[in-house]
């Protein structure tokens, strides 16, 4: 007998075309920057000038936030929403590179959309440009170790943890929140798009390019070391 809910019962998920791809890249990369750059907002509205407790209301939303992306979207697109994460599958040729450079743009521009929402919601000016200056060697490190562990949480929940992936990468970020220096953006587009956001949130666009560079470095180490330590090669 049957028991309710058997998996073997639920029909199977037609396949998924590149514009439901990008579709999904595009909605999770946005709803993304929204929450956090939205909850920035919110975080330091009602922290009282404490930014400690301003970044754990942050820190909180995004981590969350993020293990329900993840788990909606990643069964359409991967749920990279992030180019550093595309590169790393486009190097290891999982993803198609004409794919790959469509994420890519689309990851760039739904990122700076979800900033704009989010500076909609709290009735902020929706054209902005951060003055927050993340400048210095520790700053660049600090993205450069919070994307290489990303990556290995990312190929690793996969190798051996599937499901786990969403609860795995929402809690990464979370710590990373707090052990790195430069709270963690580990995601060009993310850089990017909240170099358009003078709150919180925000990263003057003078300091943008190393902290992607810095990412960049991050991400292909880890996907050097993650074949080899992970077996996948």
């Amino acid at each position: 007998m049957t028991q309710a809910g058997d998996a073997s019962l639920e029909p199977p998920l037609a396949p998924f075309g590149v514009a439901h791809k990008l579709a999904a890249e595009a909605l999770g990369t946005a709803l993304l920057l929204a929450i956090v750059v939205g909850s920035g907002i919110m975080s330091q509205r009602l922290s009282g000038g404490n930014d400690a407790i301003a970044l754990l209301g942050n820190t909180a939303a995004t981590g969350a936030g993020l293990v329900v992306l993840i788990t909606v979207f990643g069964p359409i697109s991967g749920a990279h929403f992030n180019p550093a994460v595309t590169l790393v599958f486009a190097l290891r040729r999982e993803i198609a590179p004409a794919l790959a450079a469509a994420y890519l743009v689309v990851q760039c521009i739904a990122a700076v959309v979800g900033v704009w929402a989010a500076h909609a919601m709290f009735a902020e000016p929706i054209l902005q440009v951060s003055t927050k200056l993340r400048d210095g060697p520790a700053m660049v490190f600090s993205e450069g170790v919070a994307t290489f562990g990303l990556i290995l949480t990312i190929l690793g929940a996969i190798r051996f943890r599937p499901a786990a992936t969403p609860a795995a990468v929402g809690l990464y970020i979370a710590s990373a929140y707090w052990f790195t220096a430069s709270t963690s953006f580990a995601n060009p587009a993310v850089t990017l798009a909240r170099a358009l956001s003078n709150t919180f949130a925000g990263i003057a666009p003078g300091s943008a390019p190393d902290f992607i560079l810095g990412q960049l470095i991050g991400a292909v180490l880890a996907a050097v070391l993650g074949g080899w330590l992970l077996r996948t090669k």
